[in-house]
């Protein structure tokens, strides 16, 4: 089976079945927001929109890349998204390569958003409910070169073809990617958007036993868990 990796840039069509891979941090942020208890997760085109929507919604939440900023509640990372109760929440998110990948698939009748953290249920959720056509897998970072979003959609599409597959070239890709450089120099600068942990909980592997599926409910691409049966959480 063709399965395509394709980059935002390369979106030339709608897919049968659209996984949007965002390894850090998007995707890996929205699944420790899950397992922190947000009800669903509304995807952003904007930081303005992402505000106006928090706005317009009693106790709805709003984060971003980059810094803390007026009127969002947290940013963009996983080491700060797992200490947060956000049980029955919502949560507004706008991102630099994530929520841009996903709302470029949002017509797509089937969009899975996924890291590392979810990859295992993500694979065992297309065996399931995919179908058996084709998957295109959006690779956000880096105009589809980046090399940690790679890895994992690869890693995904062998986890459809076996469940016996060797992770450690796949996270060693990831973590020695310049994007966990940047991250880990964010650290060392003290940048304020960015946890030391950040990293680490990007790497770690189905770590949730759900996949994340994003639908359309009154105009808006909503992201929500689907626990998928026959795999072991290390949290959450």
């Amino acid at each position: 089976m063709d399965h395509r990796f394709v980059g935002i840039p390369e979106l030339t069509d709608v897919p049968r079945v659209a996984v949007v891979v965002d390894v850090m941090r998007a995707f890996t942020v929205t699944a420790w927001a899950f397992s922190r208890g947000a009800e669903r997760i509304v995807l952003a085109s904007s930081d303005g929109e992402a505000l106006a929507l928090k706005e317009s919604r009693r106790g709805w939440l709003a984060l971003k890349d980059g810094a803390p900023a007026a009127g969002f509640d947290t940013v963009n990372a996983p080491g700060l998204i797992r200490s947060l109760d956000l049980t029955g929440r919502t949560v507004v998110q706008k991102t630099t390569a994530g929520t841009v990948g996903a709302l470029a698939v949002a017509s797509t009748p089937l969009v899975l958003c996924a890291s590392f953290v979810v990859a295992g249920a993500t694979a065992r959720f297309l065996k399931t409910e995919g179908g058996s056509g084709p998957v295109t897998f959006v690779v956000t970072g880096d105009a589809g070169r980046a090399a940690e979003d790679l890895a994992c959609a690869e890693y995904i599409e062998r986890r459809l073809v076996g469940d016996d597959v060797g992770v450690a070239p796949y996270l060693h890709r990831a973590r020695t990617s310049r994007a966990a450089a940047d991250l880990a120099d964010g650290v060392r600068r003290g940048y304020p958007g960015v946890h030391p942990d950040d990293v680490d909980l990007c790497l770690e592997v189905d770590t949730f036993s759900y996949a994340m599926v994003a639908r359309q409910e009154d105009s808006l691409t909503v992201l929500r868990p689907v626990t998928v049966p026959g795999g072991l959480a290390g949290a959450g």
